[in-house]
């Protein structure tokens, strides 16, 4: 903190320091919104280029977005989520707690909000995995409406076996 004394008061005036990423690297959070951003553009088939151009910035701007050098401000993330079809909380979904424990500010008050309890592993969103995105693409690879629905035939039968 730096201190400085104002003359007329004689009183002290503390302001903190900022927080930069200099010193702390990308934050954890905005790592964990880039890479949910990076897995719902691919989902989706969207190139880097695609994706800035729909919300008005660069390819440049998308990577960075991606990998938690920028900080995504609240009104690009609504728009972000607009054209990826989602709703603005996908981005903080899955956040843990070791999402959060390495948090420069980590000794905050903390109060219940957005993403901030951990959520079980069954309940997981699926579209997380590498292989929901294989899945996913390989199904639409499939040449045929009547080999994709026998494709789920065969997966319902094969999950009501247990």
């Amino acid at each position: 903190m730096v201190s400085k004394v104002n003359s007329e008061s004689r009183i002290k005036i503390r302001r903190r320091q900022p927080i930069t990423a200099k010193e702390y690297g990308p934050d954890p959070v905005d790592i964990h919104v880039g890479k949910r951003l990076k897995l719902r553009r691919r989902l989706m088939k969207l190139s880097q280029e695609q994706l800035g151009e729909a919300v008005r910035v660069t390819f440049q701007q998308i990577q960075k977005y991606e990998r938690g050098h920028n900080r995504i401000s609240a009104s690009r993330l609504y728009d972000i989520a607009r054209v990826l079809g989602v709703d603005v909380a996908f981005f903080f979904e899955d956040i843990g707690h070791d999402v959060t424990e390495h948090r420069p500010t980590q000794n905050l008050p903390q109060n219940a909000g957005l993403g901030e309890n951990p959520v079980p592993a069954y309940e997981q969103d699926p579209l997380s995995r590498n292989e929901t995105m294989e899945l996913v693409r390989l199904f639409w690879k499939l040449p045929s409406s009547e080999m994709r629905r026998n494709i789920l035939e065969l997966l319902n039968s094969m999950s009501r076996r247990d």
